[in-house]
């Protein structure tokens, strides 16, 4: 597994300035999300003048975590990957609770996605430990400013999506790429009081790779916020 298998932080560039998504204000992220859900509505509605470069895209076999139940955080164990090195082989422990936890993850053998233009892109460097979607307490603050700007709009939908580099094998990409981002879902829910109907959570791997030219750049870890609606 390489790189991913070392301190992975999940990060993107948010062009064209190239400042990352946490150095932004509640107004600014207010605006991207909002042109966001425009972008998205006039593809859904096939104007494609103003799209704005948004794209609908068509992959197979994705799984979408739809609902998480609120629970108090610390009686939550996460879901972790473990990966023997030497076989290759990834065991995926069971998400264990005091009081009962449950992701809802819809199964579909296609799912419409969405890739935004980089001048719309609201991504967010989430660091998690050695082979964990566990997240820690540091990163949490980078996320509450995120959470605030939520809340306080009118957007119903948003979308978490977890990316990888093209280390590893796609499905223990994709598999991390989801776990992490559901992840950001229940601490949405359960530390910032989101409404979990407003949320998706799907992890896609190396799908859609920011550094095509150079697949195991860290530019390409990283966890992307859309609003559909």
């Amino acid at each position: 597994m390489r790189n991913l298998l070392t301190s992975l932080a999940i990060c993107a560039v948010l062009a064209p300035s190239g400042a990352w998504s946490q150095d932004l204000s509640e107004d600014e992220l207010l605006e991207l999300f909002l042109a966001q859900r425009d972008a998205y509505k006039a593809a859904v509605e096939g104007k494609t003048s103003l799209t704005r470069g948004l794209t609908l895209v068509t992959a197979d076999d994705v799984e979408i975590a739809t609902e998480v139940e609120k629970t108090d955080p610390a009686t939550t164990d996460v879901a972790t990957d473990t990966t023997t090195e030497a076989t290759g082989t990834t065991e995926v422990a069971s998400t264990t609770t005091e009081t009962t936890t449950e992701t809802v993850v819809k199964e579909a053998e296609t799912a419409t996605l969405v890739k935004m233009p980089a001048d719309l892109g609201v991504n967010i460097r989430i660091e998690f430990a050695f082979d964990s979607a566990a997240l820690d307490e540091a990163q949490k603050p980078k996320l509450a400013k995120l959470c605030n700007v939520m809340k306080a709009s009118d957007i119903q939908l948003f979308r978490i999506i977890g990316h990888t580099d093209a280390s590893g094998s796609d499905d223990y990409n994709e598999r991390l790429s989801r776990l992490r981002a559901e992840e950001v879902q229940r601490f949405f829910v359960n530390d910032c009081g989101i409404e979990a109907g407003r949320l998706e959570a799907v992890g896609l791997g190396e799908r859609f790779l920011l550094e095509n030219a150079d697949p195991d750049s860290d530019q390409n870890r990283r966890v992307e916020f859309q609003a559909l609606s």
